[in-house]
């Protein structure tokens, strides 16, 4: 579990991400966090100079909707990375262990059933107050990483894609 701010980068200075469309699905369960790490994620793309046009957010009720609104998204092929954002605090029963594993499963099923880079912008914590400390508090912003990271996942695309004549199996 992080225990300082990862949230601080160096600007990646884009060229091309005005065109760049992005998804981001929020989950409204734990919204005092998820709408933090929305902010946080919508503040780095438009400072990158991806087009707010190009931008689009969708609410699902919960972290376990995340999957399905996620491989929807990436099936539309209207978008060039998705994010999914929300937030799971443990409770007195085993139900935070299930919804953890199957939306972190979900959305590796997102990465390699669809050409779609889809960012897991879960967090898993076992208190309200670690939640708070990385949705904006004293650990950072883990939506700020989240649209870092969906932003290089479609630098890489392009850039294989571009290379895809010229690259042999040892290139890889």
């Amino acid at each position: 579990m992080a225990t300082v701010n990862l949230s601080d980068y160096k600007p990646l200075q884009l060229t091309n991400a005005g065109s760049y469309r992005i998804g981001i699905v929020v989950s409204e369960w734990n919204d005092f966090v998820t709408h933090n790490l929305r902010d946080g994620a919508l503040e780095v793309l438009k400072t990158e100079g991806v087009n707010e046009d190009n931008i689009k957010v969708f609410s699902v009720p919960g972290a376990f909707e995340l999957n399905y609104a996620s491989m929807q998204l990436c099936k539309e092929r209207k978008f060039d990375a998705v994010i999914a954002i929300g937030c799971v605090i443990r409770g007195e029963t085993p139900h935070f262990d299930y919804v953890c594993s199957a939306v972190a499963q979900g959305i590796k099923d997102c990465n390699i059933l669809t050409d779609v880079p889809t960012i897991f912008c879960l967090l898993t914590d076992d208190t309200k107050e670690q939640s708070v400390a990385r949705s904006g508090g004293s650990l950072g912003n883990k939506g700020v990483e989240a649209a870092v990271t969906a932003l290089q996942m479609i630098e890489f695309k392009r850039n294989l894609s571009e290379k895809k004549g010229n690259i042999g199996f040892g290139n890889l």
